[in-house]
């Protein structure tokens, strides 16, 4: 297990960032553990909807966290605009860095994650195994 501290820039994909960056490691398995910075809109798919939600920025992000598997991420993220209301949910594709990213990844090196249908809740869930 290594601690990959990361920092992205304005402009930069947070999603497509994040899992560039795992494909580029050691092992293409890892966690995001920690992650604030900011926004210039937010993607997020909400609890129980099919299609993703715009957010209008600049946004803050609280919170950004998930895995990193060989499929692509399982990114959760909270963000807050200049009120202080607070949405979340999942992390799509489109979430650009306004002024940084600050982020920790777990690499797992002897692990092996990848996303298998699970037929009990209908999609695509966590697989864990050993390398």
């Amino acid at each position: 297990m290594a601690l990959l501290p990361i920092r992205l820039n304005p402009g930069d994909d947070v999603r497509c960032a994040l899992e560039d960056l795992v494909r580029g490691s050691e092992s293409s398995s890892a966690f995001v553990i920690s992650g604030i910075g900011s926004l210039v809109d937010a993607r997020l798919r909400f609890a129980g909807e099919a299609d993703e939600s715009l957010i209008a920025g600049p946004l803050e992000i609280l919170s950004i966290a998930g895995s990193m598997t060989t499929d692509g991420a399982h990114l959760h993220m909270a963000v807050s605009d200049s009120t202080g209301r607070v949405s979340g949910g999942h992390a799509g594709y489109g979430n650009i860095v306004r002024t940084t990213v600050e982020a920790v990844l777990v690499v797992l090196p002897a692990w092996q994650l990848t996303r298998q249908f699970d037929a009990a809740t209908g999609f695509k869930e966590l697989s864990i195994q050993p390398r």
